[in-house]
C-alpha cells in the first residue's frame, strides 16, 4: 500500500486570506477607543478643575408663603457666581424658584437665605451654581 497525502482545502481551515483587513479593523477600533478615553478624561478633568463654586443645603425650613435655606458654599477666592434654588409642593408642583448670587474673597460662605414661594413648598433642592 502506498502512503498517499491529502491536503486540506485552502481557505478552509485556519486564517483567513483576509488578515490585512482585519488587522486594519483591530486598529482602528484600538484607535478610536484610545480617543474615547482621552475625551472622556479630557471632560471629566474640565469638569472637576474648572468648577469654580458649588454648594450644599445643609438644612431648610418650611413656612406658608416662603423656605428659609442654609446654603454652604465653597468657591474659589474673588469667584463670583449663583446658585439656583427651587421649592415643590407636596404634590410635586414647583412653587419657588430663583438665584442667589455669591461673590467676595471668601472661599466657604454660610447664608440662610429666603425663598418665597406661592404656596407652602416643602422642599428645598439645589439645581446648581453656576460661575460668572
Amino acid at each position: 500500500m502506498s502512503a498517499s497525502t491529502t491536503r486540506l482545502p485552502e481557505g478552509r481551515y485556519g486564517r483567513s486570506s483576509d488578515e490585512r483587513a482585519d488587522r486594519k479593523l483591530r486598529i482602528a477600533a484600538v484607535a478610536f477607543g484610545a480617543l474615547l478615553v482621552a475625551l472622556l478624561g479630557y471632560f471629566a478633568w474640565h469638569y472637576v478643575a474648572k468648577n469654580e463654586i458649588s454648594a450644599e443645603v445643609i438644612t431648610f425650613e418650611p413656612g406658608k408663603d416662603s423656605v428659609q435655606v442654609h446654603l454652604e458654599v465653597r468657591k474659589d477666592a474673588g469667584a463670583s457666581g449663583y446658585c439656583t434654588i427651587r421649592s415643590q409642593a407636596e404634590n410635586g408642583a414647583e412653587v419657588g424658584r430663583a438665584d442667589f448670587r455669591f461673590s467676595g474673597d471668601a472661599t466657604r460662605i454660610d447664608k440662610v437665605v429666603t425663598l418665597r414661594t406661592t404656596s407652602p413648598g416643602t422642599t428645598a433642592e439645589l439645581l446648581g451654581c453656576h460661575a460668572d
